[in-house]
C-alpha cells in the first residue's frame, strides 16, 4: 500500500498551530467547521515553545534574583543568594509544557484532528503534508496559513554554539558571565535585561539612535536608566561587523563612530528582527499575492488574493504580536464561517518585558498631531502613587492621549512597574471610544497602581489632585 494515494477531504485547513493557529482552528471547529491543524514542529508554535511564554518565565527568574539581591531599603538583607540555572530552566519548562499541554487538551476537544508534519501546496485546494517516514494529501475548501516567522541570521553572524539566537538564549545551561547582544528592540532588550538580573555583564549592540524604536524617548529614557544601573552598556549608531569563535567564548568586532572596536564574551545573542515563513511551501505557485519581504497580502477579513485562502499573523502586515495573531484568527475563522467579522487594530497594545516593563496602545502624542488632532495630554508619574511607593517601584508614569475637542481617548503610554497589565484598562477605553471624563470618573480601588491612569486623565483635564501643575 502507498501512503497518501487517497486525498483526505477537510473543510478547513489550519497550517500552524502558534497562538495564530490554534485559536483558528478552535474558532472554526466552534463554528461548525471540520479542521485539521498541521504543525511542523511543536504544538502552539514558537510564542509557547521558544518565544513569549519561555522568555518571560527566564524574565520572572531574573526579577526575583534581582529583588532578592536588592532591598536593602526596605530592611531586607541577604547573603549568598544563590542561583541554581538548571532548576530555573526546569521552572520555565514547566509553564511551557502545561500550557502546550493544554493547547493540546483544548484541539482534542474540540475534535480537531492534529497532524505533525510540513505543508506543502500543491494547488489553490490541495496541500501534501509530509514529515520523515511519509506524506499525505489534503483537499480543503478553505485554508488559513498561520505559519509564524523565523530569526534573521545575519551572514557574518552565522548561528553556532556561541552565535544564537532568541530560542538558543531561553535554552542555555549556564547563565553566560558576558553577553553581547547584537539589535536593541524588543527581544534583545528583554533578554539583555533577564541575563543581566540573573548575573550576566551584558553589551547591547543598536545601529540606530536609540534602542527600543517605536516607543516615545521619554519612555525609553527610563528603560536606559534601568539597564544602565545593572550595568548593562548600551552602544548606539553602531554596526556589527564580525565575530571570532573558540571553544570557550566569542570575539565581536563592532564599528562606531568611525572607529573599529571588540568585545569578548561567552556568547554573542543575534536579534535583529524576524522573517515570514511563507518561502518554500508553494504559495507562489497557489497564486497568492505577496507585498515586500515575503508579506502576503490580505484584505480585512485576512483572506489572500485567493477567496478561499486566508493568512494571519506574522506574515501578514502589521506589528509581529502574538494576540495580533489569536485576533486575526478569529476573524478568518469567522468569515470562513459568513460572519461579518473585520480587524480593526485602533487598539492593538504592544508591551516590552524589560524592567520596567513599557506598554502603549492608540496614538502616541506625536502620532496624533501628525494625523492632524489638537490633543490634550495627562502624564501622572509612578513616583506620587501610594501603591508604586509601597512597592518601592517609583520609576514610571503614565500618559494619555485625547482629541481636545472632546476628550476623546486616542491612545496611551505606561512605562513602570506592571504596565503590561495596566495597559489592558487603557486599551479597553480606546476601544470603546472613552473619553477622558470617563476614566477620571471610574472609581478606581485604593491604593493600587490603576489609579495612575485616572489620576492622568484628570491632569489632562485640568483637576488633577494629587500633583501640582504649571
Amino acid at each position: 500500500m502507498v501512503v497518501g494515494d487517497f486525498p483526505i477531504e477537510v473543510d478547513t485547513l489550519v497550517v500552524g498551530s502558534g497562538p495564530g493557529g490554534y485559536v483558528a482552528a478552535i474558532r472554526a471547529a466552534q463554528l461548525g467547521q471540520k479542521v485539521t491543524i498541521v504543525e511542523k514542529e511543536n504544538i502552539g508554535g514558537v510564542c509557547l515553545n521558544v518565544g513569549c511564554i519561555p522568555s518571560k518565565a527566564l524574565i520572572s527568574v531574573g526579577h526575583r534574583f534581582a529583588s532578592v539581591q536588592n532591598s536593602d531599603s526596605m530592611g531586607i538583607t541577604t547573603t549568598g543568594a544563590k542561583l541554581d540555572f538548571s532548576k530555573a530552566q526546569e521552572f520555565k519548562d514547566s509553564v511551557v509544557n502545561k500550557l502546550v499541554g493544554g493547547v493540546s487538551g483544548l484541539l482534542k476537544g474540540n475534535k480537531i484532528d492534529v497532524i505533525q508534519g510540513e505543508a506543502y501546496f500543491v494547488d489553490g485546494n490541495t496541500a501534501r503534508v509530509m514529515d520523515e517516514k511519509s506524506a499525505q494529501t489534503y483537499k480543503f475548501n478553505n485554508v488559513i496559513i498561520a505559519t509564524g516567522s523565523r530569526p534573521v541570521e545575519i551572514p557574518t553572524f552565522k548561528y553556532s554554539k556561541r552565535v544564537i539566537n532568541s530560542t538558543g538564549a531561553l535554552n542555555l545551561e549556564e547563565v553566560p558571565s558576558k553577553l553581547v547582544v547584537i539589535g536593541g528592540g524588543y527581544i534583545g532588550t528583554e533578554l539583555g535585561s533577564a541575563y543581566a538580573n540573573l548575573g550576566s555583564e551584558v553589551t547591547i549592540i543598536e545601529g540606530a539612535n536609540d534602542i527600543l524604536a517605536g516607543f516615545e524617548k521619554q519612555m525609553t529614557q527610563i528603560v536606559k536608566k534601568g539597564l544602565k544601573k545593572k550595568g548593562v552598556e548600551i552602544v548606539l549608531k553602531a554596526s556589527a561587523k564580525g565575530v571570532e569563535e573558540t571553544e570557550t567564548g566569542v570575539t565581536v568586532t563592532y564599528e562606531v563612530g568611525g572607529e573599529e572596536k571588540k568585545v569578548e564574551a561567552d556568547y554573542v545573542l543575534v536579534t535583529v528582527g524576524r522573517r515570514p515563513n511563507t518561502d518554500e511551501i508553494g504559495l507562489e505557485e497557489m497564486g497568492v499575492k505577496f507585498l515586500e519581504r515575503g508579506i502576503i497580502d490580505v484584505d480585512k477579513q485576512c483572506r489572500t488574493s485567493l477567496p478561499h485562502v486566508y493568512a494571519i499573523g506574522d506574515i501578514v502586515s502589521g506589528p509581529q504580536l502574538a494576540h495580533k495573531a489569536s485576533y486575526e484568527a478569529k476573524v478568518a475563522a469567522e468569515a470562513i464561517s459568513g460572519h461579518k467579522s473585520e480587524v480593526d487594530y485602533l487598539a492593538i497594545p504592544a508591551v516590552c518585558f524589560t524592567d520596567p516593563e513599557l506598554a502603549t496602545v492608540g496614538l502616541n502624542e506625536q502620532q496624533a498631531k501628525d494625523e492632524g488632532y489638537e490633543v490634550a495630554v495627562g502624564k501622572f508619574p509612578f513616583g506620587a502613587n501610594g501603591r508604586a511607593l509601597a512597592l518601592d517601584a517609583t520609576d514610571g508614569f503614565v500618559k494619555l492621549v485625547a482629541r481636545k475637542e472632546d476628550g476623546l481617548l486616542l491612545g496611551a503610554q505606561i512605562v513602570g512597574e506592571n504596565a503590561s497589565d495596566m495597559i489592558a484598562e487603557l486599551a479597553l477605553a480606546v476601544e470603546t471610544g472613552m473619553t477622558l471624563e470617563d476614566v477620571s470618573m471610574t472609581i478606581h480601588a485604593h491604593p493600587t497602581l490603576g489609579e495612575i491612569s485616572m489620576e492622568a486623565a484628570e491632569v489632562a483635564l485640568g483637576t488633577p489632585i494629587h500633583i501640582m501643575t504649571k
